[in-house]
């Protein structure tokens, strides 16, 4: 019996664990660590980190399992695959450090992706998964919400005045983002230079026709379908 096949268990609280270690030595790199330290970690920090850990943990254990009930895919084959490995590994890293749902759930996709037949190389996983560690949500929202804008603004009540712009439509996609410029400027402005999409400023008035159009290029098109569920 393999790990593969076991139901995950909660992990031992006994030091070994690797986030809590990692928590365990960075406060340890603080000058002055004393009795407070240790407190902070023991009461504040280890419990939602562990608890973090867990979750993922299960998380994997029951994407390993679709995996070889829908696709055919032996906890032996994932076990001997480098690049289904190297994604866990990757991945599992990224998870521990946030606590935001579509990047959970991205770099969960991810994994599932990599043991499949048709993935991204191993080079543009690793790459991929690096990007979603550095995004935030709303860089996965936006970019998805370009892909096909008219299928998803045409669900909203979106209706562009004779000229329009892409700050609008995000608006009327997603209104906790109205008033927030700054903020989508900047996301918008990481999504062009990652290379996922075709910026351009989000103030440029334009048609409403043009406000609709397709903006991810071929690699955010990559991109989006390596961080995407690949069960229906």
């Amino acid at each position: 019996m393999t790990i593969f096949d076991q139901e995950h268990q909660p992990p031992e609280s006994d030091g070994a664990d690797a986030g809590y270690a990692i928590v365990r030595a960075a406060l340890g790199s603080i000058p002055v660590v004393g009795a407070a330290a240790q407190e902070l970690l023991q009461s504040v920090i280890a419990p939602p980190l562990l608890r973090r850990q867990q979750e993922w943990a299960e998380d994997l254990a029951r994407a390993v399992r679709r995996l070889e009930k829908e696709k055919g895919l032996r906890p032996e084959q994932l076990r001997d695959d480098p690049a289904f490995v190297d994604a866990v590994l990757a991945a599992t890293q990224a998870a521990l450090r946030t606590s935001q749902t579509e990047k959970r759930r991205a770099l969960l996709n991810a994994v599932s992706n990599a043991a499949l037949p048709g993935a991204p190389d191993l080079a543009e996983q690793q790459m991929f998964i690096a990007l979603v560690d550095r995004m935030t949500d709303w860089h996965l929202l936006l970019l998805a919400l370009f892909q096909n804008p008219k299928e998803r603004l045409l669900a909203t009540d979106y209706r562009p005045a004779i000229t329009s712009s892409l700050g609008a439509a995000i608006e009327a996609a997603y209104p906790e983002l109205r008033g927030r410029r700054e903020l989508c400027d900047h996301l918008w402005s990481d999504l062009g230079a990652s290379g996922l999409c075709k910026s351009s400023s989000l103030n440029t008035m334009m048609s409403p026709e043009g406000t609709l159009q397709k903006r991810t290029t071929a690699l955010g098109d990559r991109f989006l379908a390596f961080v995407r569920s690949p069960f229906p």
